[in-house]
């Protein structure tokens, strides 16, 4: 993303979009919260190729490489070319954010009573797949062997204040969130605010949920997806072919862009997903937002 000079009305974290049409402007007033905002939206796409691009990148040494990379690599280059998914409602007022925040919950290991944690990735628009996946290594790697700090020391402090104090702590900092003066190394860590959460139901054996989004914070998009499913389909010729599916669910911030642009951005991931193989190299253009 190119260097923009902060202007008045701008925030840290984004700046303020001032062209956006008068109902994008007074929307946010009327629509108040995220989840009154939210729309519902499911989907699926055939995994042949995007499993093929898996065992591609895990026999080129990339341990672990799995749909969660593909996923998140395929929004990052939606993005890339459809940047109003990344903006965000704060204060009433649409931001388009300065950089990609991707978050995702992980356990120390899939026990019922492991401890899990929600990390935080920053990425700019032009990552690959390998990016993602280097990244998001280091962080886990990383919480793995030394586990907490971040927002788990942030949440510790706060589990620590009375109930009637910490309601008044979380109203405090709600408010000085909406006029954009939140700590950044709260921002940093917080997992309710960023671009994206994304969680895998299928590695806990469950079809994807519609997840809900924060009213606290800013996320404006949460993708939940499935383990692989097998479906048999009749094909043109009478033949039975079985097929290869998994199922997502998206839930988003209707207030951040209009309905066609959602719809465009959707199908652009859609398409990525059907053949992943593109996302071993940098777009040829990053598209900036609106002024």
């Amino acid at each position: 993303m190119k260097e923009r000079k902060r202007r008045f009305g701008d925030r840290y974290d984004g700046r303020r979009l001032r062209t956006l049409s008068p109902m994008s402007y007074v929307s946010p007033y009327i629509m108040k919260t995220r989840v009154t905002s939210s729309n519902y939206i499911r989907d699926k796409f055939d995994t042949e190729k995007a499993e093929e691009y898996v065992r591609k990148k895990r026999d080129e040494g990339l341990k672990g490489f799995g749909m969660m990379h593909v996923l998140i690599a395929s929004y990052i280059r939606v993005v890339s070319q459809r940047p109003g998914i990344n903006r965000f409602i704060a204060g009433q007022r649409i931001f388009a954010r300065n950089c990609i925040d991707v978050m995702l919950t992980i356990k120390l290991d899939m026990t019922l009573n492991a401890p899990d944690t929600v990390i935080k990735a920053k990425f700019s628009p032009d990552a690959t797949a390998e990016d993602v996946y280097n990244e998001l290594t280091r962080i886990i790697d990383g919480y793995r062997e030394n586990p907490g700090g971040g927002f788990d020391n942030a949440a510790k402090v706060l589990s620590h204040i009375p109930g009637l104090v910490l309601r008044f702590a979380v109203a405090c900092l709600r408010t000085i969130d909406y006029f954009g003066l939140l700590p950044k190394f709260l921002e940093n860590v917080s997992p309710f605010h960023g671009s994206f959460f994304i969680t895998s139901m299928g590695s806990l054996g469950i079809p994807p949920i519609y997840h809900h989004l924060y009213d606290f914070g800013n996320v404006p998009v949460f993708l939940s997806f499935g383990a692989v499913e097998r479906k048999n389909e009749l094909q043109d010729d009478g033949s039975v072919k079985q097929k290869r599916y998994i199922e997502y669910n998206v839930v988003t911030d209707e207030r951040v862009c209009d309905g066609f642009y959602f719809a465009s951005a959707l199908k652009m991931m859609k398409k990525i997903l059907k053949n992943p193989f593109c996302l071993d190299e940098k777009p040829a253009e990053i598209v900036e937002d609106i002024d």
